[in-house]
């Protein structure tokens, strides 16, 4: 995951329009250059790593054209882990030079900001986060293998005929099919919608066997919520069981220790003896 990360993060440097080149003469001014407004807070300056890997990536692709970008990633990562001491330094000052400017520009940034500006502030990084977050649990599924989820009967349409969809432009192509899709009879309709019908049934059966898998390597999390709670149900039914199965078991008990305790007592003893000698 890591080094996917490092790959997508690497095919966006060339297009950076504020990548900085790591280098003693780096003016810290030019990366704050833009005028401070409420509609544009200070970027965050490279880490060091970022920094390497930014003056690594055109020496690496021209070493290696017809490398990936995720192995070039991983041979970049491996080539930081490897860099001297001495040299790291020299990434490490630049950056830390960058984040010292960065500090003071964002405290002259949130000085001159409202306080309906900084709530609004607060609400878009809360945003960025769940964003983030919600990428890196997909990417996380993704990883683990989760099944694709059901495709419709328009999805399955659509990907037969997206080609020769009329139109230039995804969305254009799209709204063309959409059409076509609504001036289908419902006979013409029906292979699609059986495909789809097929389709859920394969996405039930693979994630019955994923939920399986993700029990077995202590991932219950991941399992659905309803599946979840039907097995909590189960787990609670059980354990009423075992205890109903433990009382019954426990009264038994007692009522057997208090008949042998009844049948040692003086009057018990009495009575047969009485009644033996009767006899």
């Amino acid at each position: 995951m890591a080094a996917a990360l490092l790959g997508r993060a690497l095919a966006a440097l060339p297009s950076a329009r504020h990548i900085l080149r790591c280098s003693t003469t780096y003016s810290v001014e030019k990366w704050f250059s833009k005028q401070i407004s409420s509609d544009n807070p200070p970027k965050r300056p490279l880490t060091a790593y970022f920094r390497f890997l930014k003056d690594q990536q055109p020496i690496f692709r021209k070493q290696n054209p017809d490398v990936s970008i995720l192995e070039i990633a991983k041979k970049i990562a491996y080539a930081w882990k490897e860099l001297p001491v001495s040299e790291k330094q020299t990434y490490e000052a630049a950056a830390k030079v960058d984040r010292q400017a960065y500090k003071e520009e964002l405290a002259k940034y949130k000085a001159q900001l409202s306080p309906a500006q900084i709530v609004a502030l607060k609400e878009e990084r809360r945003q960025k986060r769940a964003k983030r977050k919600a990428m890196r649990k997909k990417r996380e599924l993704t990883v683990l293998g989760k099944p694709k989820r059901p495709r419709t009967g328009f999805n399955i349409f659509m990907s037969e005929h997206f080609q020769e969809a009329k139109g230039i432009s995804v969305q254009a192509k799209m709204k063309n099919l959409f059409e076509e899709w609504q001036d289908l009879s419902s006979s013409q309709k029906q292979t699609y919608l059986q495909l789809a019908e097929d389709d859920k049934v394969r996405y039930e059966n693979e994630m019955k066997s994923w939920e399986e898998q993700m029990v077995d390597v202590g991932r219950e999390d991941l399992i659905r919520y309803k599946i979840r709670r039907l097995k909590k149900s189960r787990v609670a039914t059980e354990k009423k069981t075992v205890k109903k199965v433990v009382s019954k078991k426990r009264v038994k008990t007692i009522k057997k220790i208090q008949r042998t305790k009844d049948s040692s007592s003086p009057e018990v003893i009495g009575k047969l003896k009485t009644k033996r000698s009767e006899e």
